[in-house]
């Protein structure tokens, strides 16, 4: 037993060790360099409302599923910029939230949401003796509809975007960065059949109407062979473009009315007070576990310790995926409450325990033991109304909701290891080596 509880310890520790080293600012991407991920209300950001024009609408679809179609592409546009916990909702039966946090320029918000990304390519135009068509300057004239050709059903089409597979960005040697875009089947056989035929001449891009490059077409592209949008793109201005193409066409207009930047110094002070009343609490549980308990409370204040530095570990290391935020750090300090808790079932257990005469070995087996059912089946509840809250919140866009109860069903399991594993440990510990056996020292008068 006490070889099991020596290499438990050391478990614990090289586990602390490690959490430690996970949350001090180590310039590592393994690690999280850019620390903790904050919401819209710690770290600031863009707010924009929309107001659809549901007269717009195909008469096929209702006006909530012609608006629920809406809020999909643009969850769809902002979770490929990677944007972290974004909230996009319904408001009223025509109106949009959208909460971008981390996103300072708010014409860069309203650029992802709003522009539309209709994708057509354009034959160059030609007088009567087959000759190109030039403009003042003598620069190619294009013509004012999408190039058509056979389908594979020998129907007429005009490519555009409808057709799209997907869009990503490749870099080419000497062109720079380029969006490629891969066709469906029809879309591959409508391009084949058009750069066929204008073959060694110029096929003009066109993006919402806008001229984006008009590249020779030196190759007749077979199906299956991905097209490249050239445009002098930067990373950013072609990752964007990437986006837009893949989320395709908003299907109803929209309108701003109203458009903030949320101040991260807001954040920045919720986030003071939040550490100060964290500070407060931890003090004042500290000092009530110290008296009231005596060793085992200062065995609990080390667990609770570990604990602290375990569960920001686990949102540095996950930051990808755990977005914190100002409820989020409400259920970071409730967890902290009810981490004690379990100490506080288990301590008064023991106390039971030696005041019926019991060892002080076979008290502490028998309260952990006796405590443990408890300590159970409360954080079974708290677990069952996470997962409700969080499913509530995904479902009715209550992000914030989804944030807390996240953070609090973290903490809890965490606090649950502490509790039984790490401060079990600590107790068994001393007491086997015989160090305190006073039993005043425990809480417990002769």
């Amino acid at each position: 037993m006490r070889n099991r509880n020596v290499y438990l310890l050391i478990f614990i520790l090289a586990l602390f060790g490690f959490a430690l080293w996970s949350i001090v600012p180590i310039n590592t991407k393994l690690l999280g360099p850019n620390g903790l991920r904050l919401g819209l209300d710690l770290r600031g950001g863009s707010q924009l409302l929309y107001e659809a024009d549901l007269s717009k609408k195909d008469p096929a679809v209702t006006d909530d599923e012609a608006m629920a179609s809406v809020i999909d592409k643009i969850q769809r546009r902002v979770d490929s910029y990677g944007v972290a916990e974004p909230v996009i909702q319904k408001l009223g039966a025509d109106s949009i939230l959208v909460q971008l946090p981390g996103v300072k320029d708010i014409s860069e918000a309203i650029s992802l949401i709003g522009e539309t990304a209709l994708l057509d390519f354009r034959e160059q135009k030609l007088d009567d003796n087959g000759n190109p068509v030039l403009d003042d300057e003598g620069n190619w004239v294009f013509k004012d509809e999408p190039a058509r050709a056979e389908g594979q059903d020998g129907q007429e089409r005009e490519l555009t975007g409808k057709y799209l597979k997907s869009a990503y960005v490749n870099y080419i040697d000497l062109k720079g960065y380029v969006v490629a875009i891969e066709w469906d089947s029809e879309g591959g056989y409508l391009f084949e059949k058009i750069t066929e035929r204008n073959l060694n001449r110029p096929l003009a891009i066109f993006l919402d109407n806008e001229l984006i490059s008009a590249p020779i077409v030196r190759n007749i592209i077979t199906v299956g062979t991905p097209g490249y949008i050239e445009g002098q793109f930067t990373i950013s201005e072609a990752e964007k473009l990437a986006i837009q193409l893949n989320s395709g066409a908003l299907d109803l207009p929209l309108t701003i009315i109203d458009q903030r930047d949320v101040d991260a110094s807001l954040g920045a002070d919720s986030i003071r007070q939040s550490i100060l009343a964290a500070a407060i609490g931890i003090i004042l549980l500290s000092l009530f576990m110290l008296l009231y308990y005596r060793l085992p409370g200062l065995i609990a204040c080390c667990s609770l310790g570990m604990y602290g530095v375990f569960l920001l570990a686990i949102f540095n290391l996950f930051s990808s995926h755990i977005t914190l935020t100002l409820p989020g750090i409400a259920g970071f300090i409730l967890s902290l409450g009810m981490a004690v808790d379990a100490n506080v079932l288990i301590f008064e257990r023991i106390k039971e325990e030696l005041r019926g005469g019991r060892s002080l070995g076979a008290a502490a087996e028998t309260g952990f033991n006796r405590a443990w059912t408890a300590i159970r089946d409360s954080n079974i509840t708290t677990f069952i109304a996470c997962i409700v809250l969080i499913w509530l919140g995904g479902t009715f866009g209550a992000f914030m909701v989804r944030g807390f109860a996240l953070t609090l069903l973290i903490g809890v399991a965490l606090s649950m290891f502490t509790a039984i594993t790490v401060t079990r440990t600590f107790l068994r510990l001393i007491i086997g080596s015989q160090v305190v056996t006073n039993l005043a020292a425990y809480g417990v008068k002769k």
